[in-house]
């Protein structure tokens, strides 16, 4: 911004004086003595309620106007909060987050366990004397000389036990991706949960930064009375105690407006000095879901129950493959030998089945398929519980939630008009010397106190609906 010079005019010799356009660029002169007046030059400028002076002199108009326009830039640049809505903050938590990525990552590993589940073993090569004796002779008879021989053998698994195995480890990343969907769940709470509190205490900062306004009005009008006994010292010093009381809430609340940015920017992943500020205009709204004594939708919606179905699926899987155990593998060995002395080739080629059946080496794997089967009807009496217990807990919120929007209703329709209006009279009354202030800072605390239990309670009633919201992972 670079002030217009064309909008000044000088009046034989003397300073530079703005018409009628400065006052609409928020400019205001100065004159200096006449003594000075051939010297210096000097005017103030509020930009950005940023207030400096700025000495001329002649000759350096140039150099005024260049240093005016960058202190100018510089001090109307200020850094922008950008304004998030709380759809916007949970899509950056669940692309961002470092947590989730931890079980994205080990999905993947699962899956890339599972793409070498059928490979076989590698095949074993060896070399080596055959037949040779201890004691070597030059009159050893040719036959006694012995063998070179050369060996080759490769273990061949069989391909159900492979196939098995394979879809045993694909089905552990299924797991992992539920267990990401419980810290998704858990990561949107949370979040929501300080959404919800910024929200309310922005509100309570209205409220307080009003009451202050009241206070500081109640202590000027003691503090005018005073003079004329129209008032006691001990009032004004109770209604700067009130004051200060109203200051340190305000303090406290701007924390806890802090602590929540640090926290949802943390959630984020976003870097500490980023500034963000949510959506003021944000509605919360609460509507009774009528799926909640559905066991069945609520299978399909929450994740744990979701991922004790996945875990289930998982030692079947497991069952089964061990169920191939008792299918036989397979080896086969081809041997060379190579004659030192003057002795036919001789070759050994062999085919080897395992026998797994034996009762010796089948006791392992019965056992296993034996305890995994129990496990699993474990498994299904947990679930069962985990719905029983969701079916009431919810039963229980959609009660609360319809009780506690009865109670805000009766402070927003009722209790908080009520108290303002009789504030509005008893402070009238003051005004027109008809009552003393201790009754109009009762009137105030009465009203204040109302204001402040309603956004309490709604501070409640949104934490219980983001616990419903939870508990239903919508």
């Amino acid at each position: 911004m670079k002030p217009n010079i064309k909008n000044y005019k000088c009046n034989d010799g003397g300073p530079l004086a703005p018409i009628a356009i400065a006052a609409s660029v928020g400019l205001s002169t100065s004159s200096p003595s006449s003594a000075q007046a051939d010297t210096l030059r000097a005017f103030r400028f509020y930009p950005c309620r940023s207030v400096f002076q700025i000495s001329v002199r002649p000759g350096n108009s140039m150099r005024v106007i260049l240093a005016v326009s960058l202190l100018v830039l510089a001090l109307c640049t200020r850094t922008t909060a950008q304004v998030l809505s709380l759809d916007s903050v949970l899509s950056l938590i669940e692309e961002r987050n470092p947590m989730l990525q931890e079980y994205e990552s080990k999905a993947q590993a699962a899956s890339a366990y599972a793409s070498g589940a059928t490979s076989w073993m590698a095949p074993m090569v060896g070399a080596g004397r055959f037949m040779t004796p201890y004691s070597y002779d030059r009159s050893l008879h040719e036959n006694e000389k012995g063998s070179w021989m050369f060996s080759v053998e490769q273990e061949i698994p069989n391909p159900a036990k492979l196939n098995a195995n394979r879809r045993y480890l694909s089905s552990k990343a299924a797991v992992e991706n539920e267990n990401r969907a419980i810290q998704l769940s858990n990561l949107r709470a949370e979040a929501k949960a300080l959404y919800y509190k910024w929200l309310v205490a922005e509100e309570k900062l209205k409220v307080l930064n009003e009451s202050e306004g009241i206070v500081n009005l109640m202590l000027q009008i003691a503090q005018l009375r005073y003079p004329y006994n129209q008032g006691s010292l001990g009032d004004i010093y109770k209604t700067e105690g009130r004051l200060a009381e109203v200051q340190n809430m305000i303090e406290m609340v701007s924390g806890d407006i802090a602590e929540s940015s640090f926290r949802l920017k943390g959630l984020m992943n976003l870097p500490v000095e980023n500034q963000i500020m949510i959506d003021t205009a944000t509605e919360v709204s609460y509507q009774p879901d009528p799926t909640i004594y559905d066991t069945a939708m609520l299978t399909q919606k929450r994740s744990d129950i979701r991922l004790i179905d996945k875990t289930i699926e998982v030692m079947r899987l497991n069952q089964r493959a061990q169920r191939q155990q008792a299918k036989p593998d397979f080896k086969i060995k081809f041997d060379h030998m190579q004659p030192i002395g003057d002795m036919p080739k001789q070759y050994t080629a062999m085919a080897m089945v395992s026998i797994p059946i034996a009762p010796w080496s089948s006791k392992m794997y019965r056992s296993e398929i034996k305890g995994m089967a129990y496990e699993i009807e474990a498994m299904k009496k947990s679930r069962d519980a985990i719905l029983n217990e969701t079916t009431g807990m919810l039963a229980g919120m959609t009660a609360q939630l319809t009780r506690m929007r009865k109670q805000l209703n009766n402070y927003q329709e009722k209790i908080i008009p009520a108290l303002k209006k009789n504030h509005q009279t008893i402070m009238l009354a003051y005004e027109e010397n008809k009552d003393q202030l201790p009754s109009v800072i009762d009137a105030w605390e009465a009203m204040n106190m109302a204001q402040l239990e309603h956004l309490e309670k709604k501070e409640e009633f949104y934490n219980m609906i983001v616990n419903y919201e939870r508990t239903l992972e919508k």
